[in-house]
């Protein structure tokens, strides 16, 4: 057990009921570890929590969700930020660093029908049933399945999303099997997605907590908390994501499972109305996970090229 810090600790949250309870489970893994008792946590209203109209991909990407946590964390007003693995870019951002990632909860997607209607996976659906979603990687394999789905934007919190269906006549909407667990939720109609047809988002499922590069004692305290095998899975993810494109203008999915000792990791790359989708499924060491998410993804290249967006100008 490291020594508990003098000073309390503040963790830094977005204020949605999903990343509030997420926080909790940090700060109290961090009591369970460490004995500690002073530890706050702070509500940071993020960019991405204000701006609910767009699309993320032409509102900025996965940074509308954490660059306010990350200014807190660089001028020291927090001393770790908890988030959604997913809501992460693949780099880290300047000065800092991922201290843990938890041990990750179901990675999978959950269908949820409007009220009155029963279904059991997409094929039930009637003809131009109409899915709210905001995720172009929902969208691009939701209509790979089905091409007469109608698509439309929904964004929101977990709870928001479920209203919107009754509110905006939609049939169904899809949430991760994670935060509905977290906040326990089991919407009525709720269909788990398996992966061969919703295969889920880099790192979903996982938390990851993130602080400054150069505070070691939160590392340190930090480094209790970690899972090695989610690391790997994650890693695995989040090295084919990011030589793809690592952005959210393009339909990307992946997961990594462990089997047997080994890691068997399953990535998509797909055009964002459905018509092509190109996969690979690659089985390697544990040790060579980030290797296999690049080789993974110079794979796809290969074969689809033309489904890898130009980067814009300014982007690196």
């Amino acid at each position: 057990m490291t020594k508990p810090p003098a000073t309390p600790l503040i963790i830094g949250t977005r204020a949605s009921p999903l990343a509030l309870r997420q926080s909790n489970m940090v700060a109290q893994a961090l009591r369970d570890a460490h004995g500690l008792d002073a530890i706050t946590l702070r509500e940071i209203t993020t960019k991405g929590d204000v701006a609910l109209t767009g699309k993320l991909s032409e509102l900025g990407g996965k940074g509308l969700f954490t660059e306010e946590l990350e200014a807190g964390l660089r001028d020291g007003s927090l001393d770790l930020a908890v988030h959604s693995l997913k809501d992460l870019p693949t780099q880290n951002a300047e000065g800092l660093v991922l201290g843990a990632i938890l041990p990750r909860a179901d990675a999978h997607d959950v269908l949820v029908a409007r009220a009155g209607l029963t279904v059991s996976s997409l094929a039930d659906f009637p003809e131009g049933a109409h899915i709210g979603t905001a995720s172009l990687r929902r969208q691009a394999q939701i209509l790979n399945a089905r091409p007469d789905i109608n698509i439309s934007l929904l964004r929101g919190n977990v709870g928001t999303r479920l209203q919107k269906l009754d509110d905006l006549n939609m049939d169904a909407t899809l949430l991760a099997a994670a935060g509905l667990a977290r906040l326990g939720l089991t919407p009525e109609g709720a269909v788990p997605l398996d992966s061969e047809v919703m295969l889920p988002a880099a790192g979903q499922g996982a938390l990851a907590v993130q602080c400054r590069a150069d505070d070691d004692k939160t590392q340190t305290l930090l480094a209790a908390l970690a899972c090695a095998d989610t690391t790997a899975c994650v890693t695995a993810e989040r090295a084919f994501l990011n030589a793809l494109d690592g952005s959210c203008r393009t339909p990307i999915a992946a997961l990594a499972e462990i089997k047997e000792r080994k890691l068997i990791l399953h990535g998509r790359l797909l055009a964002e109305d459905g018509s092509e989708m190109v996969e690979i499924k690659i089985a390697t060491d544990l040790a060579d996970a980030e290797q296999a998410g690049r080789d993974g993804a110079a794979a796809l290249r290969q074969q689809a090229p033309h489904l890898i967006p130009k980067p814009e100008a300014g982007r690196a």
